[in-house]
Formats: structure tokens, C-alpha cells, sequence
């Protein structure tokens, strides 16, 4: 089988492709919500296409990141962004932390996990796209 070289039939693949994926999302998400309708949402979240769902979606998320940061129209300073990012995303850590005690009537040591974990979480994407803006300035 040949590599395709024309760029018009690449585009149309990956048309394809997308529209394959959006169609396959779709499928899961209607699967996902029969099932939370009929079984609830515990057995939702214990579905394999649960797993299949958010590991997609994270994937295009992170493949779409360095589409956007390549077309940034002007040059964003990769320090700054990361700084005011970290501190936005410590201020939402340590809300909800504080939040969780009060809400589910649980120790403040679970406030303190799920903070960390927030901010461990939110902070991943942070650090890529500073990764992405610093390759792109050199």
C-alpha cells in the first residue's frame, strides 16, 4: 500500500477520521446516558466507556493544544502565562478543599486530598502548553 502524498486526499481522511470519532463519542455518550437513566449514575461512572469516554476526550484535548498554541496570533511571554495560571489554579485548589469538608461532612484531610489532586490535575495542561509555547519560541 502507497503513502498517500496528495494534500487534498489527507485532508479528506482526516475528515474521515473526525467524523468517525465524533460518531463514535456520540454512541458512547448515548450508551453512557441509557445507562443513567435506567441504572444510575454509579453504574454509569463503573462502565468501561466511562473510562473509554474521558480518556478520549483528554487525548483530543491535548492534541487540539498544540494546534492552538501554533496559531496563537501574538507572542504570549511562557513565564507570565505559567505564573498567573499557577496561581489561578491554587486559588481554585484551595477552594474547593475547603469546600469539600463542609459538603460531604468528611474530615478536612479529604479537603486536603481532593485540593491536591485538583491542583495536580489542572496543573498538567498548564505545564504542557508552557512546553508547547517555549519549543515554539525557540
Amino acid at each position: 500500500m502507497k503513502k498517500i502524498k496528495d494534500e487534498r486526499l489527507i485532508l479528506k481522511n482526516l475528515k474521515n477520521i473526525r467524523g468517525a470519532y465524533i460518531i463514535q463519542t456520540l454512541g458512547i455518550f448515548c450508551i453512557l446516558g441509557y445507562d443513567l437513566i435506567t441504572r444510575g449514575s454509579e453504574a454509569m461512572f463503573e462502565s468501561p466507556l466511562w473510562f473509554v469516554f474521558i480518556v478520549s476526550t483528554t487525548a483530543l484535548t491535548l492534541f487540539s493544544m498544540d494546534i492552538s498554541v501554533a496559531h496563537e496570533s501574538r507572542k504570549k511571554s511562557p513565564k507570565r502565562s505559567l505564573s498567573i495560571s499557577i496561581v489561578i489554579i491554587a486559588l481554585i485548589s484551595i477552594v474547593a478543599g475547603i469546600l469539600v469538608p463542609f459538603s460531604s461532612k468528611s474530615g478536612s484531610i479529604n479537603g486536603l486530598i481532593v485540593g491536591g489532586v485538583l491542583f495536580i490535575v489542572l496543573l498538567i495542561p498548564y505545564i504542557y502548553i508552557y512546553y508547547l509555547r517555549i519549543k515554539q519560541q525557540d
